[in-house]
């Protein structure tokens, strides 16, 4: 069985800084891209960052400058630094990677991370 588990969330003040983890388990033989997305409340989920298995990377505009995804593929693990946090990043916090693994070929996704940033 193929999982995604992240770790790292918590309640921050404006202008601080949090580390999210993400490690994925299970018989993998291969990782594309994985990402980070978030949903926050009332909210669709939207893409905060990603990266390929290369390390190229891309983020959304309105975490770039702030946020930096980096991934260790030995360890297949994908990190997401935050800085200079915002009440407006408060969301819950998903891993996303694209898997190929014995019995899973696609798209699978961690259990979430609550973020939660006071003004």
């Amino acid at each position: 069985q193929v999982q995604l588990v992240e770790s790292g969330g918590g309640l921050v003040q404006a202008g601080g800084s949090l580390r999210l983890s993400c490690a994925a388990s299970g018989s993998i033989r291969r990782i594309n891209d994985m990402g980070w997305y978030r949903q926050a409340p009332g909210k669709q989920r939207e893409l905060v960052a990603t990266i390929t298995s290369g390390g190229n990377t891309n983020y959304a505009d309105s975490v770039k400058g702030r946020f930096t995804i980096s991934r260790d593929n030995a360890k297949n693990t994908v990190t997401l630094q935050m800085s200079s946090l915002k009440p407006e990043d408060t969301a819950v916090y998903y891993c996303n990677a694209d898997i190929v693994a014995a019995n899973v070929r696609g798209q699978v996704w961690g259990q979430g991370t609550q973020v939660t940033v006071s003004s």
